[in-house]
Parts: C-alpha cells; sequence; structure tokens
C-alpha cells in the first residue's frame, strides 16, 4: 500500500474518475443493507407497492446526505471521518411492532424526536459517554443480532401472514440465495468477496423471475425523474412510542460509538478522539429526524464500510463522497426504488439470514476483546437470558403500565441495554492480581 496514494488519504486530492470507483464499492457493499429494512417493514405493514418503492427513493437519498454530513461536517454534526450511512436494522424489530399496532404516523413522530434526542446525546457526549462500557456495547450488538434473526427467517419463509408463507418455491430461493452468499464469502477474493451479499441477490432475484416469482406491473407507469416525496406520512406523537424508540437510539448511539473507534483503529491507525465521537452521534441522530420526516427509519453508521476502509486501507473522503452523491442521483430516478419493490421476501430473507448472524458474531467478538471474567460473566448473562427471556414470554409484562408495555414488552434489545448498562454501573470492581 503506497502510503503517498491519495486514496490512503484522509484529505488527499485525486481526479473524479479515479474517485469513482472506489466511492462506489462504499455504495455496493451497503446498498442492500440500506434497502432491506424499509422493505422488510413496508412488507410487514402493509404499505403500498407505489408508496414503498417512494420510500426507497428516499432512503436512498438519506443515505447519501448522512454520509456527505459524516464526511463534510455542518458545524458539530459530523465526524469528519470516512464513515459510510445507511438505514439501521437496530430499529428493524420496534418499528415493525409500533408500525403494524399503532400505524406509520406513530412510528415517524417517534422517530423525529428520538433523532432530536439522540443528535442532543452527541453534542454533548462528553458527559456521558463513559457509561457505556465496552462490556455494556457487546452485549447490546449481541442481543442485536438474535433480535433480528426471526425477521430473516420470516423473510426467508416468504414473509410474515403471506399467503404462501414456507411454501417450496421460497424454500428453494431463500436456500440458492444463502448458498450463493456464503459461497461467495468463502471462496471470493478482494473486491468480489465484499459484495457478496449484492452476488447472492442477484442469484437469488434472477432464480426468482424464473420460477414466476416477480410482479414487474408496478413498472409500467413510473416517470422517469422523482423528486423524494415529503412527510408520506403524518407524523403522530405517542409517549410510549417516543420512549421506546428513544431507547433504541441510545442503543444506537453505542454502535455509533463502536463503528467509530473501529474506524480509526483498523483504518486510520489511531484512537478516535472525542470530537469525532461526539460528531459521529450527532449526525445518527439529526439525519434520523430527517429520515422521519422523509418516512424513513432511523439511519446509522454502517458496520460493513468499517470492515471494507480496514481492509483496502480507502479512506479519501473526497473519494466516499463521490458514493454518497451516486446514492443521491439512484434516489431521484423511480424506475430504480419501484424495481426493488418486486425482490421477493425469500431473497432478501437468504441474504440477511447471514447478515444478522454475522452482527452476533461480531458480538461475541466484542465479548472475547472485553475478557471472561465473572463480572463481565454477569453482566452478559444476566442481560440476555432476562431481555430475550422475557420479552419471549407471552404477557410477562401484563401487570405492568402501557407505557412500560411499549418500551419492553417487544423489545428485547432495549431491555438488554437498560440492565447491560446498570450493572456495569453497580456490580463491584473487579481488583487487578499482582503477577
Amino acid at each position: 500500500m503506497d502510503k503517498n496514494n491519495a486514496l490512503y488519504q484522509l484529505d488527499g486530492r485525486m481526479p473524479v474518475l479515479q474517485a469513482v470507483p472506489f466511492g462506489l464499492q462504499h455504495v455496493l457493499a451497503m446498498f442492500v443493507s440500506n434497502i432491506t429494512p424499509i422493505i422488510i417493514l413496508a412488507n410487514v405493514v402493509g404499505v403500498a407497492p407505489e408508496l414503498s418503492a417512494a420510500l426507497i427513493q428516499n432512503c436512498m437519498i438519506i443515505a447519501g446526505i448522512g454520509t456527505l454530513v459524516q464526511l463534510y461536517p455542518v458545524w458539530r454534526i459530523g465526524s469528519r471521518l470516512p464513515v459510510v450511512m445507511g438505514i439501521s436494522f437496530t430499529f428493524l424489530s420496534l418499528a415493525i411492532f409500533i408500525g403494524t399496532t399503532q400505524g406509520m404516523g406513530t412510528l415517524m413522530g417517534a422517530i423525529i424526536i428520538g433523532g432530536i434526542f439522540e443528535g442532543l446525546l452527541g453534542l454533548f457526549a462528553k458527559y456521558w459517554i463513559r457509561i457505556i462500557t465496552p462490556i455494556v456495547a457487546a452485549t447490546v450488538v449481541t442481543a442485536i443480532g438474535f433480535s433480528l434473526l426471526p425477521i430473516g427467517a420470516n423473510s426467508f419463509a416468504g414473509g410474515q401472514d403471506a399467503a404462501d408463507f414456507g411454501a417450496a418455491h421460497n424454500w428453494i430461493v431463500g436456500t440458492v440465495t444463502l448458498l450463493v452468499c456464503l459461497g461467495c464469502q468463502i471462496f471470493a477474493k478482494g473486491f468480489l468477496r465484499s459484495l457478496s451479499v449484492l452476488v447472492g441477490l442477484i442469484v437469488g432475484y434472477i432464480l426468482a423471475i424464473c420460477m414466476g416469482m416477480v410482479d414487474f406491473s408496478g413498472l409500467h407507469n413510473v416517470g422517469f425523474v422523482s423528486l423524494p416525496k415529503f412527510l408520506p406520512f403524518k407524523p403522530e406523537f405517542n409517549l410510549g412510542a417516543i420512549l421506546s424508540i428513544i431507547a433504541i437510539f441510545m442503543v444506537s448511539a453505542t454502535e455509533t460509538i463502536g463503528d467509530t473507534s473501529a474506524l480509526c483503529s483498523g483504518a486510520l491507525k489511531r484512537e478516535v478522539t472525542d470530537r469525532e465521537l461526539s460528531g459521529s452521534i450527532a449526525a445518527d441522530g439529526f439525519v434520523s429526524t430527517i429520515a422521519g420526516i422523509f418516512g424513513c427509519t432511523p439511519i446509522t453508521s454502517f458496520s460493513q464500510n468499517v470492515g471494507l476502509a480496514s481492509l483496502s486501507g480507502v479512506v479519501n473522503r473526497f473519494a466516499i463522497a463521490t458514493g454518497a452523491l451516486i446514492m443521491i442521483i439512484g434516489g431521484v430516478f423511480p424506475a430504480v426504488g419501484t424495481l426493488l419493490t418486486t425482490i421477493p421476501q425469500a431473497v432478501l430473507g437468504g441474504c440477511t439470514i447471514m447478515m444478522f448472524g454475522s452482527i452476533m458474531f461480531a458480538g461475541f467478538g466484542m465479548i472475547a476483546r472485553c475478557g471472561f471474567s465473572d463480572r463481565n460473566m454477569i453482566i452478559v448473562a444476566l442481560s440476555l437470558s432476562i431481555g430475550l427471556g422475557f420479552t419471549q414470554a407471552t404477557g410477562m409484562f401484563d401487570i405492568f403500565p402501557q407505557i412500560v408495555k411499549t418500551v419492553f414488552a417487544e423489545n428485547c434489545v432495549a431491555v438488554v441495554f437498560v440492565l447491560a448498562v446498570l450493572l456495569s454501573a453497580f456490580l463491584p470492581k473487579e481488583e487487578k492480581k499482582n503477577a
């Protein structure tokens, strides 16, 4: 690696034609992950196909804007690091719950307020950031992986409540998609390996077309260019929904801390600064508020791109900014969003089941780096067993007020986060043994 090459310098200057392919690489590495949460949410909630296409357009534009804000901060909002942003899976299970029980308007109202809350948290991060200890972050990431597994499984089988749920053709398409992702991850090298999910999606999609599972009728009346749809859902503000979303925003902030720290240590070979952490979290929050205004779920930093930057060494802000601009331009053409809505749930399930599992595995790795002391064992074991166990037991929270049920009853990540923070704060520290 030539350290004098502009690609490997944060502020190196280079021609646009040289920058574009490297920016495109970052877009492709996160493209599937960016659109999948809104596709799954729209399918489960029952959003009309034409509105689903508009939401996908909005998500692409929001991801591009969020990435640009991280690269080139606005005041103290943004890290000035090569952080790539996209729609977060962390909120998906709670978003489905709120969207199906209280409506998309209530969900968007909660996201708008929750984003402002996280943005302010970011601006004042120096006053609280030490409560998110490494073992807390590791436990929360593990819980997120566990919470997403049923969502991936439901998609694999055709989508929850689908008429053909669990049908043979869904099993075939989901399995082939998964095997292609797996094979590409194991046997491919370099650039192609980083695109294993996209390769699996393309192969699975082609197979689904051959099996007659794809309906292109929605493409007939699509315009050439379309501006993003403003306020596709009228925001409604419900205190219980807002508090539950705020709890997950705090979880998302811990993920952002981990991603930003990993980017600095892996790609830039230095420690992250408090200013960078503060700006990164603030961008997460305030851009998520914009996402809610445009009908999207919250945005966050993408771990896939942290790994890509660490692997390739490409950290040039201008190169990655070209990728953000590609996302924004793609979001202006409605045919792109409409085409993406035709992807069958089984294909998405085949792609995401390994992706969700990798999140869980990342949590295990973080736990291992924290060490397997008795104190850490108690924090992880008790937080996960109560968080995952209690929220799976129907009626467990029925004796509590409605606001408590809304925040915790269906939300294992929120329970795990609260318990992990409390245990980390109040369990006595272990004394270091003398050598």
